[in-house]
């Protein structure tokens, strides 16, 4: 069972890292989010899956770590939703590779 916690926490660990490279990485905003988003919220599920395995873990703090699971699982999601879409209302362009002006034009299409 030792063996399963830690590759689990290993696993984890390397999404959080994998988040971290790419807030570097990305080019803009809306990658950056996206990337951490996903790969952090999969680190997290691991940790602590890997947590709830190890043999040192108590039964009594299993309540609370579930919560906090609970609540990274609904809050993470959310808050990078609501950071984008404050970004993006606020004229934050996305990183294109094409033309400013037309990139602009097509998302004319799309605004309020």
């Amino acid at each position: 069972m030792t063996i399963i916690a830690n590759t689990l926490l290993v696993a984890g660990l390397f999404f959080i890292a994998v988040s971290t490279y790419a807030l570097l990485r990305m080019p803009d905003l809306y990658t950056r989010a996206h990337a951490v988003a996903k790969s952090e919220t999969l680190g997290l599920i691991l940790v602590f899956a890997g947590v709830f395995l190890r043999p040192e873990f108590e039964l009594t703090a299993s309540g609370r770590l579930a919560f906090v699971l609970l609540f990274s699982l609904i809050a993470n999601p959310t808050a990078v939703h609501a950071l984008l879409r404050a970004a993006y209302r606020s004229g934050a362009r996305p990183w294109t590779t094409v033309d400013q002006k037309q990139a602009d034009a097509e998302l004319e299409r799309f605004r309020p």
